[in-house]
């Protein structure tokens, strides 16, 4: 196990304080947060028991929630990506690449697990959201990954086919999707990372490049 879970009156007491920095805007907060919570508990634990609850949670549908999930939104992505960073330092990427799918515009999750990969001293190739196959393609043949972990939010960029297309196109690369965009079976030779320890297990074991 990547970390120990986190009690549950714990996890109550942090989403209190998480919510209340997220609605006064403070993105700032929720990142100090983020970075004191990961370093107590572990990126896998924090991510699992309270980043996704508390972004399940905001309906974002009037002009005060969206607000509030971008101020949430922001606090977290810029926590995970300061957490473990060494200025001047840094760690082998260990043949994984990490890419928000087409048209895909949101990809925490990928930050979580590019800071979960640090937090066990190994880097990644971060490419950011809605990367278009075409630019997978030539990055996959220009970094020659082990593993490519593709996040997909919704099932509007979640295309299992064209992902399952894409594994078999490069028979010897490991592919994953991952995100709850996959609502689609991923059949063979590409695989479904349902969770983050599961998906840093998966990173880890990649083959790295000779």
């Amino acid at each position: 196990m990547l970390s120990d879970p986190m009690p549950a009156e714990a996890v109550e007491t942090v989403h209190k304080r998480v919510s209340l920095a997220a609605e006064d805007l403070d993105g700032n907060r929720v990142a100090t947060m983020m970075l004191e919570l990961a370093g107590e508990w572990g990126v896998p634990a924090l991510w699992e028991q309270v980043c996704q609850p508390l972004l399940a949670r905001l309906p974002g549908r009037t002009a005060s929630e969206i607000a509030v999930e971008h101020a949430l939104c922001a606090g977290v992505r810029v926590g995970l990506d300061v957490y473990r960073r060494e200025p001047g330092r840094s760690l082998p990427t260990g043949g994984v690449l990490l890419a928000g799918a087409e048209r895909e515009a949101h990809c925490l999750g990928l930050h979580a697990l590019a800071a979960a990969l640090r937090e066990q001293g190994r880097g990644c190739l971060h490419l950011g959201p809605a990367l278009p196959w075409a630019a997978l393609t030539s990055a996959v043949h220009r970094a020659r990954p082990g593993a490519v972990v593709l996040w997909s939010q919704t099932p509007v960029t979640g295309r299992a086919y064209r992902l399952v297309r894409f594994a078999r196109d490069f028979p010897l690369l490991r592919v994953y999707g991952a995100g709850p965009g996959w609502i689609e079976p991923l059949t063979a030779p590409a695989a479904h990372l349902r969770t983050l320890p599961g998906a840093v297990a998966a990173c880890l074991a990649a083959p790295r490049p000779g």
